[in-house]
């Protein structure tokens, strides 16, 4: 059974470390939007298809991080100082592996797998 969660609120997600994100719910819109992401477009239009599926991931992940994360908690700079969430921070965050593999699991699989049963 496919279960409606119809709250369009930010919610918290925990990945570890003592980070959180408060991101908006995984919609088509916002899928659609990160497609025409222009880091996605060039992988996409790259001809020789040098882009691995794992750099398409990571391209991906951080086009809808971009998109849906609307704050964050624990990260901070070299001194412990809080840091400001920025575009460039959240690629940043997610250029580390506990990160980009805990926001994969928790958030953008969800959205994967419920695809993949649709088409299966």
């Amino acid at each position: 059974m496919l279960r409606l969660n119809l709250s369009t609120e930010p919610r918290w997600l925990d990945l570890g470390h003592g980070v959180r994100l408060l991101v908006e719910p995984l919609t088509t819109a916002i899928m659609l939007a990160a497609r025409s992401d222009p880091t996605i477009v060039v992988a996409a239009g790259d001809a020789e298809g040098s882009a691995s599926n794992d750099d398409l991931a990571r391209i991906v992940a951080k086009a809808v991080a971009r998109i849906v994360v609307k704050d964050w908690e624990g990260v901070g700079d070299e001194d412990g100082e809080q840091l400001a969430l920025t575009p460039e921070g959240i690629d940043a965050l997610l250029e580390l592996w506990p990160i980009f593999e805990a926001f994969q699991t928790k958030y953008i699989a969800g959205a994967l797998i419920l695809d993949a049963e649709k088409n299966a």
